[in-house]
């Protein structure tokens, strides 16, 4: 197997892990409301904790030691303009209350949301397995252990909005497959034009994306169907953190 069909299958491997997610539409849970807070804080938690000791830090330290000073700076206006976007694709999609509910909603801007971070993982997973396969290997196993609560993060929303299973599975498998979308772009335009500067920045776009997500959308659609105590949301929340540790301790 030659090197460039070997880093894309390990990449699309890591990406359609996402569909694992869908596995939990497939429950059948005697409480939606508790199925639904807990899930959906579940994923929060997880995005959060994925952007802040992931995303984040490798980005960061990379521009502040070439940047100094300036490395800040443009952390801080690329977290921003994670931030400014979100709340610019939400307008957009405020449309889709009119149609359906705020719940297809979030899954719908999870979905493009997601996508926006995978297809920069796509390129890191292609780029990295192309020249240290066991590297890759071990980027690729990380990737898949926080693409299940991504997956949830869209599948249920959309399925429990429609009880539609084709809705729920399409969505998950097109963010899934940005994943090897961006293993295409590396190879085809990106190989030898992309740079650690450009990714990083990215990275940390994304990571403002995914915590405004996390804490403006998801948290607060979690609430709404949680109990008065909100035991729901703790129920995820610390599911999400065994969850976390225990991938970071693998990988």
């Amino acid at each position: 197997m030659n090197n460039f069909l070997y880093s894309f299958l390990i990449t699309t491997i890591a990406g359609l892990s996402t569909l694992i997610g869908v596995i939990f539409i497939f429950i059948k849970v005697k409480n939606i409301n508790r199925f639904l807070s807990i899930s959906l804080s579940f994923s929060s938690i997880v995005m959060i904790l994925i952007s802040i000791f992931d995303l984040i830090p490798d980005s960061f330290f990379y521009l502040f030691l070439k940047y100094k000073f300036l490395g800040i700076i443009i952390s801080f206006i690329s977290f921003i303009i994670g931030i400014i976007l979100i709340k610019f694709s939400n307008k957009i999609l405020k449309k889709l209350e009119e149609k359906g509910s705020s719940l297809y909603k979030l899954g719908i801007i999870s979905a493009i949301v997601l996508m926006l971070h995978n297809i920069p993982e796509g390129i890191i997973t292609f780029l990295t397995s192309g020249t240290d396969k066991r590297l890759g290997i071990k980027i690729a196993i990380a990737i898949i252990l926080h693409n299940i609560p991504e997956g949830i993060c869209i599948a249920v929303p959309i399925y429990y909005s429609t009880h539609s299973v084709s809705r729920a599975v399409r969505s998950t498998l097109i963010s899934g497959l940005s994943e090897p979308f961006g293993a295409l772009l590396a190879y085809l335009f990106l190989y030898k034009y992309i740079t650690t500067d450009i990714l990083s920045i990215i990275l940390i776009i994304v990571a403002g994306i995914m915590i405004s997500l996390a804490i403006n959308e998801i948290l607060k659609e979690s609430l709404k169907y949680s109990d008065k105590h909100n035991k729901y949301i703790y129920t995820g929340f610390l599911i999400g953190i065994i969850f976390f540790i225990i991938s970071m301790i693998f990988t």
